[in-house]
């Protein structure tokens, strides 16, 4: 996610921004006004106050262990991320703001396809985990490169997308050390 929070967002009416009272904190009213709303944060993860990327990465635990079994697992994948560009888009507009920090379905769709590279452990699903914040926080390049220059939802999604390939890959060269 980008720091975003800082542009300005309409303060209710308009189509879709009911419930928004600031740039930085959409409400319980935004979230349940629309299912893209409903999905684009997380399933309500995205209202935290403090570090809503962070909160909305950890939903991706429950739909990791919830998936994890199925041998159709990078369909959903493929499905959340792709359902995840019409929400953030939608969620973002109604917001007035491309990517606002409340839209968390990119960390949990993007985190979901690093947790099968981590090692089954508590230690390896914290690393995992660390490793793909990292990343987004981060933002080497080229993502904050193209998280600055890719509107959208598409552009929403996609850094978060790069931040867990690059996450993929420092747990698969670690596995090759272990």
């Amino acid at each position: 996610m980008t720091t975003s929070n800082s542009h300005p967002s309409p303060s209710g009416g308009g189509a879709g921004g009911e419930g928004v009272t600031s740039a930085t904190q959409p409400t319980l009213a935004f979230l349940l006004a629309h299912p893209a709303h409903f999905l684009a944060l997380g399933f309500g993860a995205g209202l935290s106050p403090k570090a809503p990327g962070t909160v909305g990465t950890l939903v991706g635990f429950p739909l990791f262990w919830l998936l994890a079994g199925s041998p159709l697992y990078w369909a959903w994948i493929v499905l959340f991320l792709a359902v995840g560009v019409w929400a953030c888009d939608v969620a973002g507009r109604a917001l007035g703001v491309h990517d606002h920090g409340g839209l968390v379905w990119d960390e949990v769709a993007a985190f979901l396809m690093v947790l099968p590279f981590a090692p089954p452990t508590l230690l390896g699903y914290a690393l995992a985990f660390a490793l793909f914040r990292l990343f987004d926080i981060w933002k080497p390049f080229p993502i904050g490169w193209l998280d600055a220059r890719v509107p959208g939802g598409f552009g929403v999604m996609l850094d978060d997308v790069l931040a867990a390939v690059y996450a993929i890959l420092v747990l698969l060269a670690a596995a090759r050390w272990m």
